[in-house]
């Protein structure tokens, strides 16, 4: 039969209450009564109900995360991070995996709700998806817009698209073409692509950008790239706004026997640990994840604590630069 709190304070010597306040931290005790209580849960093998305290606290000290996709790099790595600062800080994590589906992000949001997480981190592109002030859940978005009342934590992505593009022009490239995703998603990872028009405006290059409208069918992304090299036969530079995209362009310069960086140069963004790992070459703007993961998770906890008020604002991280062989 499994132990109960009154077990534990029958072997402990204490009353039922004096468990119940060790077990929540609350009110003073004796270190004394605690050791007592601590080694009678491992005499009988007791394990403390989670939800039965959360009950009592109002609390569950967990977070749940939403993001499109783990096998991308990025949200890989970004989910990592953020389950390791959560750790440090006592708190668990739900990982909801939405491969980008509405239907299937809706369904995490029931989820996380009806289990009374404390809060949620999103990295989800579905804008509108939730009425914030319905709900009124702790809220921190990493690099999306979906409500006017939810932070966002990101890199500077303006600056990143800036620097790329400077770069490619510093290398001698003159018809620099630029893959992004869809920019109806009204993402702060659009401003990559506003900073590479406005570079190539300011130098008086002709700009061009070329959208993959799926961040999951990599077949729609290679025939993408395949119709850029066959309309822009004098293409000599290319800003991708992820490895992902930038890679599959260095396997199609390859298929057509363009040399790197002699006959094509590239830039990639993300940077993350495994994609420079495996392809040192790619040169890339390296998102800083680390920091990005510990402030969405900061300012959950201040809005957990109530010790910041719920608003908008935008937290922009500097990003860094990684050169390889592609420039």
């Amino acid at each position: 039969m499994k132990p109960k709190i009154q077990d534990v304070a029958k072997v402990a010597g204490v009353s039922p209450t004096t468990v119940s306040r060790v077990l929540n931290d609350r009110g003073y005790i004796s270190q004394d009564t605690k050791d007592k209580v601590f080694a009678a849960m491992e005499e009988i093998n007791y394990i403390p109900n989670d939800l039965a305290r959360s009950l009592y606290t109002r609390k569950t000290n967990i977070i749940g995360l939403i993001v499109p996709t783990t096998k991308n790099p990025f949200f890989g790595e970004l989910a990592a991070e953020i389950e390791n600062y959560c750790s440090q800080k006592g708190l668990k994590v739900l990982l909801c995996n939405s491969v980008n589906n509405t239907d299937k992000e809706k369904k995490y949001w029931e989820m996380l709700r009806r289990n009374q997480v404390d809060g949620v981190i999103v990295g989800t592109y579905n804008r509108g998806l939730l009425d914030y002030e319905q709900h009124n859940l702790p809220t921190v978005a990493i690099d999306h817009y979906l409500s006017k009342n939810i932070p966002v934590v990101g890199s500077d992505n303006y600056k990143g698209g800036q620097l790329a593009v400077e770069k490619l022009i510093e290398k001698g490239c003159r018809h620099i073409i630029h893959l992004n995703g869809p920019y109806d998603l009204e993402t702060p990872a659009n401003l990559r692509r506003k900073a590479y028009e406005d570079v190539m405006s300011e130098n008086n290059l002709k700009h061009t950008t070329y959208e993959i409208p799926s961040f999951t069918e990599t077949e729609e992304q290679d025939d993408i790239i395949k119709q850029m090299f066959d309309e822009q036969p004098d293409i000599d530079g290319v800003f991708a706004s992820d490895d992902l995209i930038a890679l599959a362009v260095m396997r199609e310069a390859e298929k057509r026997n363009l040399a790197m960086p002699e006959q094509l140069k590239l830039i990639g963004y993300d940077g993350t640990e495994i994609i420079r790992t495996i392809h040192p070459e790619l040169t890339t703007l390296c998102q800083p994840i680390h920091r990005i993961s510990k402030t969405a998770v900061s300012l959950l906890e201040q809005q957990i604590a109530g010790t910041k008020p719920v608003a908008h604002e935008e937290i922009r991280h500097e990003i860094d630069f990684y050169q390889g062989k592609t420039i």
